[in-house]
């Protein structure tokens, strides 16, 4: 059986992953949902120097405090760009890498190379009017925007609304440093949701590897946040990509 590193989309803590954390535990393996820094029940723990360095460590410090010879890295959307930098740096501790509706990031990449410019500039006027280097969690209104909310009824909608914290903006603004590549032996997995093809087609050429071997793609029938709108789906997918 497997353990899995659960790191959660921005605006998000591990609280997101509870549900799929118990149906994986229920198929035998040990689920782990990771909260980063400055986010949900550590939002206390930002400061104005909180960036992507910050996450990436968070998950590289997680993971070699476990004691365990490896471990599954499971990332969702924002999660990507940390869980990209942290399979890099922890070589054979990581047996694979899954991206939940999206993909891994380029050295030297940052979260807002893949926004529109109009969305930078607004983003950076809430920050300056807060004053505290944070980002607002957007209303899940908006969160539709920029990715499906598909199987989302109004509880969950409700429990994103309610639960979504602001967002330290240094993790978007910095860009990915150091090395992007896990080690030649990482299983590589991508778990495409409704808004997968759209991001295939926004992004760089570079993504269609992700189609390609030694990529193995599952797909599921749901919107952008899979752990709340099919947990047990998720789970259910997650496991299969584990055998």
């Amino acid at each position: 059986m497997a353990v899995l590193v659960l790191v959660p989309g921005a605006y998000l803590g591990a609280w997101a992953w509870e549900e799929t954390a118990r149906a994986l535990e229920g198929r035998g393996h040990t689920a782990l949902p990771l909260t980063l820094t400055g986010l949900a029940e550590r939002a206390g723990d930002a400061t104005p120097a909180t960036d992507l360095d910050t996450h990436v460590a968070d998950i590289t410090g997680f993971v070699e405090g476990l004691g365990v010879p490896e471990v599954t890295l499971v990332a969702h959307s924002y999660g990507a760009a940390p869980v990209t930098g942290a399979a890099a740096r922890l070589g054979g501790r990581v047996a694979r890498v899954v991206y939940v509706d999206s993909a891994p990031f380029a050295e030297g990449l940052r979260v807002l190379d893949l926004m529109p410019p109009e969305d930078v500039e607004a983003m950076r006027r809430q920050v300056a009017e807060r004053g505290d280097g944070m980002l607002p969690a957007p209303s899940p209104e908006k969160l539709g925007e920029a990715g499906s909310l598909d199987g989302l009824g109004p509880d969950r909608l409700e429990q994103l609304r309610a639960r979504a914290t602001a967002q330290p903006f240094g993790t978007f603004e910095r860009r990915l440093s150091g090395p992007a590549e896990p080690g030649p032996g990482v299983d590589r997995v991508v778990v495409a949701c409704h808004d997968f093809q759209a991001l295939l087609a926004a992004a760089p050429p570079m993504l269609a590897f992700l189609n390609q071997p030694p990529w193995r793609r599952f797909d599921l029938a749901t919107g952008h946040w899979p752990m709340l709108s099919a947990p047990a789906e998720l789970a259910s997918v997650l496991d299969r990509a584990l055998s």
